[in-house]
């Protein structure tokens, strides 16, 4: 596989403190502790996941994620498109280490399920950060969950059709 298959994600340049601030309509979206999956379809009439792929992956296909998650022999690894009203909004991918997914194996089986309506559903989900992140004027974040106290990392870069763009959010 070459480095270009690797990922749906270009790479990201994630930010610091010392990055200029980010704008406060963005920095809401960004920072949303709720389910992005919920405030995103309040902006459209259909919201649907084109996946893209599904697959294990080992920890040296992790790359920089790597540093996000526990050691574990194999990791899940799920890559969507959410589309609103058939326009492509925001690319997922989620790493999932194969121990998360000794008590949430429906992790491996949502298809066309958007992650956060699963998620959002449990009230064993936690979250313990969100950075926020660039692809050159694209926005993206990365937040580490753990679900049942086991770690999973979800990146979402929001493509330009994504409502966070929107002037009234």
């Amino acid at each position: 596989m070459s480095d270009l298959e690797d990922s749906i994600l270009p790479p990201l340049k994630w930010l610091s403190d010392q990055n200029p601030p980010v704008p406060e309509n963005i920095r809401d979206w960004l920072m949303e502790l709720g389910s992005m999956t919920l405030r995103l379809k309040k902006y459209c009439t259909c919201l649907e996941v084109q996946q893209q792929r599904e697959c294990f992956i080992t920890r040296d296909k992790l790359k920089e994620e790597a540093e996000h998650l526990p050691k574990s022999t194999r990791y899940w690894l799920r890559e969507v498109i959410l589309m609103g009203d058939n326009k492509p909004w925001l690319l997922g991918r989620t790493v999932i280490p194969q121990e998360t997914l000794l008590h949430n194996q429906t992790l491996m089986h949502l298809g066309t399920t958007p992650l956060g309506q699963y998620l959002f559903n449990s009230d064993k989900l936690t979250r313990d950060y969100i950075h926020i992140g660039q692809q050159g004027a694209l926005w993206a974040r990365r937040s580490r969950l753990r679900l049942t106290d086991r770690p999973l990392l979800l990146t979402e870069l929001f493509l330009t059709d994504s409502p966070l763009y929107l002037q009234h959010t």
